[in-house]
């Protein structure tokens, strides 16, 4: 009979040992994964990236985001490895940062279409503009580029044939309304349109400050212009970290393109 009590108390022993060691066990699985931490611009990649890191939690993948107020810090913080992923950029602006700034930055996934828009709050149609008016446009060579191939499409101003992604002010061969141009950093220009004729104006920060790129601009970029659609960035040496295609199918969702089509109707469009 002891012999019986003392196989049946260390069995039970045994079984106790084993269920603590899995209680233990599974907190520290689960915090072995990082959250991936993710840039977004506030505004609109900040709601959209939100619904993003909502559907991802749901699916297992943990992610943190961190809003940015500029377009220069998030690609700084991601070269710098304090981020890892970025959502903001088109790719001609990620190439010039890659070239002048010596960053390894890549596009892993297309996020969405966000458009550039020209943009007055005393003018209500292009033809309007008069004569030397002044025109606002952002002071980083690549969106500044971008703005002028707006204005060149609306068939203001006339750029050097050949030249599209590098274009400066240099590059205007025909400007027959004589405008003139200044140069401001993208998220004042909003804030500039009480001093200025127009000003192009990106998605980004339009909606932010009220304005409704569907019904408020002079004229809209083309849905099918190479500096549209904005990507997901990575760093060369963690796109293939399996987090990083995760999060991407996490953001190319249902939840987050419904969510696009409803919050920003005529602004934003899913890129897949």
């Amino acid at each position: 009979m002891n012999i019986f009590h003392s196989i049946m108390k260390l069995k039970k022993t045994l079984v106790c040992a084993t269920l603590s060691l899995g209680l233990v066990s599974s907190p520290m699985a689960i915090a072995q994964e990082e959250p991936l931490k993710i840039g977004v611009t506030v505004g609109p990649h900040a709601q959209i990236g939100e619904v993003a890191r909502q559907v991802a939690e749901k699916q297992g993948l943990s992610v943190k985001l961190i809003e940015f107020s500029d377009f220069i810090q998030p690609n700084a913080a991601l070269d710098t490895k304090d981020i890892d992923l970025n959502i903001y950029q088109h790719r001609p602006f990620m190439n010039a940062q890659n070239s002048t700034r010596g960053y390894k930055l890549v596009p892993v996934a297309d996020a969405v279409v966000q458009l550039m828009g020209i943009y007055s709050s005393r003018y209500k149609n292009l033809e309007d503009l008069p004569s030397g008016a002044t025109i606002a446009i952002p002071n980083d060579p690549s969106n500044g580029a971008r703005a002028l191939l707006v204005l060149e499409a609306a068939k203001l101003i006339k750029i050097k044939d050949g030249v599209t992604s590098t274009a400066s002010l240099f590059d205007i061969v025909e400007n027959p309304k004589k405008l003139k141009f200044i140069e401001i950093e993208a998220a004042q220009l909003p804030h500039s349109l009480k001093d200025v004729d127009a000003a192009a104006v990106n998605s980004a920060y339009a909606i932010p400050a009220g304005l409704d790129p569907a019904k408020d601009t002079l004229v809209l970029e083309d849905e099918k212009a190479d500096f549209a659609v904005v990507v997901i960035a990575a760093r060369e040496d963690n796109k293939d970290d399996p987090r990083v295609a995760r999060f991407i199918k996490a953001y190319q969702s249902d939840e987050v393109k419904a969510f696009v089509e409803k919050t920003f109707p005529g602004a934003y469009f899913t890129a897949w």
